[in-house]
């Protein structure tokens, strides 16, 4: 076991059982699973005929997953999560068919993972991922909520979040020092993006100064007649404004 790679082993046969049921695969289903470990999620997912492709960054646990599970239903790539070209996977992009994924997601890559997912959520069927308890929570933030931040927004402008339940330290070996908390991510097209760049360069800004009204947080990328114009209170702390507010002002900006 690596420490660096915030390995803990899921091991509560009672949670894992309950992830797979969450995740409900059938036979012929593209799974991508991050962070197999040591295939506490991959044995089920295969024995219920899904193909399954295990993104491990581990050398020896990638080599332990080929040598417990010779299946050629499963393909183990040594690769790095935050890096990997999922659009290179069978059933990406296919929508009622297409690449789903599952996966415990390390604690020290959680955040910038799911960011990058995220981007890549339109290509997945849904995703049903383990966090750490306080990602998951910002993850699913409603407006105007403590944890509501750029995570939620970003989150909620591709999909619907929903929390499933959580998962105590005592189901990993070793145990972490938090709770954790299983999310089923799933696309959405009510919203869209049309200028990608500037709404993720507002959403940015706004949150890096939350304690500030969004005209202070935005000063020098919005001035208050364009916020104004976008519908939005220009006193309103970030955390008060909702997704659709962000994506108009996104619009009105230069």
């Amino acid at each position: 076991m690596k420490p660096r790679l915030g390995q803990h082993f899921l091991t509560d046969p009672s949670v894992i059982q309950q992830i797979v049921s969450t995740a409900a695969p059938t036979a012929g289903e593209h799974f991508v699973e991050i962070g197999p470990g040591r295939g506490a999620l991959t044995g089920p997912l295969l024995s219920k005929g899904a193909i399954v492709h295990a993104v491990e960054i581990d050398p020896a646990l990638a080599q332990e997953l080929r040598e417990r599970f010779p299946h050629e239903r499963l393909s183990v790539h040594l690769a790095d999560a935050l890096e990997f070209d999922y659009s290179a996977l069978d059933g990406i992009g296919v929508p009622d068919a297409g690449l789903r994924l599952i996966g415990n997601l390390p604690y020290y890559l959680s955040t910038p993972l799911l960011f990058r997912l995220l981007e890549s959520a339109a290509g997945f069927r849904d995703m049903t991922v383990m966090l750490q308890r306080e990602v998951a929570e910002r993850l699913c933030a409603p407006p105007g909520s403590r944890r509501y931040g750029r995570l939620s927004v970003t989150a909620a402008v591709r999909c619907r979040a929903e929390p499933c339940f959580s998962v105590a330290p005592g189901a990993f070996e070793p145990r972490p020092k938090v709770h954790s908390m299983v999310v089923r991510l799933t696309p959405d097209s009510r919203y869209r993006i049309l200028r990608p760049d500037v709404f993720e360069r507002v959403v940015r800004q706004a949150f890096s100064q939350r304690r500030k009204t969004i005209a202070n947080a935005l000063r020098g990328l919005a001035n208050k007649e364009q916020i104004t114009t976008a519908g939005i209170d220009p006193t309103l702390r970030p955390e008060q404004i909702p997704v659709q507010a962000y994506l108009r002002l996104s619009e009105h900006l230069d």
